[in-house]
């Protein structure tokens, strides 16, 4: 994969027949597919059917299927709700930055798992990038801590995100009763001494609380953490 030559700007179409079909096309196309069918969904046979083209012909457009992944990320990127720039407040900017970031993620399930094949950042990707860092200037942190920063919390958020769709699956499949012997089963934990501290923090009430709530709450602190200054 040529980043220069994926990314660069579309060239204007020679005279004769237009192209069937464009680059941009397929790759809402993939979208989605991924979308409505999950990562694994997106072949470029798939896509293919799905734009009515033969298969081969894809390939005249997008050479593989890494490259396409790479076009499907940018392109959910560019739908991450940028302001025009920082407030002043970096912590409120940066909770509202992953939040935003969230909100895509949860909108489109497969992007966690997308992510850590990710090799190059298109345009959406760095404008999003270029906004997060501008948000953390004035915490003082040089580029490459501040760059570090911006890479865990948006591990953090695929990895929270991931939790939250496969606790709300798993709540949907799972009845009253095994959450009855769950309780019962820790609380005979924590009266044997089999593993007390992790019974009593796995029954112990901590308030009921929104997802949103919760990953605000977590949010804050990772926030916390890694801006924290030695």
């Amino acid at each position: 994969m040529d980043p220069e030559a994926l990314w660069a700007p579309a060239e204007r179409p020679r005279r004769g027949r237009p192209p069937a079909h464009s680059r941009a096309e397929i790759t809402a196309a993939a979208v989605a597919l991924a979308d409505a069918e999950g990562l694994g969904a997106v072949t470029m046979r798939a896509v293919a059917a799905r734009i009515g083209a033969g298969t081969m012909s894809l390939y005249s457009y997008v050479p593989d299927k890494e490259t396409l992944l790479e076009l499907m990320i940018d392109e959910v990127a560019g739908e991450h709700r940028l302001p025009p720039g920082p407030s002043g407040d970096w912590r409120a900017d940066l909770r509202h930055f992953f939040r935003e970031q969230r909100a895509l993620m949860r909108r489109h399930p497969w992007l966690p798992a997308a992510l850590p094949a990710q090799r190059t950042f298109g345009p959406n990707t760095l404008a999003a990038l270029e906004h997060a860092l501008a948000v953390l200037a004035p915490t003082g942190l040089g580029a490459p801590a501040a760059l570090e920063i911006f890479s865990l919390l948006s591990g953090f958020v695929a990895s929270h995100v991931t939790h939250e769709l496969a606790q709300e699956a798993a709540a949907g499949a799972t009845d009253r009763a095994f959450h009855d012997a769950q309780a019962r089963y820790l609380r005979s934990a924590a009266v044997t001494d089999a593993c007390p501290k992790a019974a009593e923090a796995l029954t112990v009430p901590g308030g009921a609380s929104s997802p949103d709530a919760t990953f605000d709450r977590l949010l804050n602190r990772m926030i916390d953490g890694l801006t924290a200054t030695d």
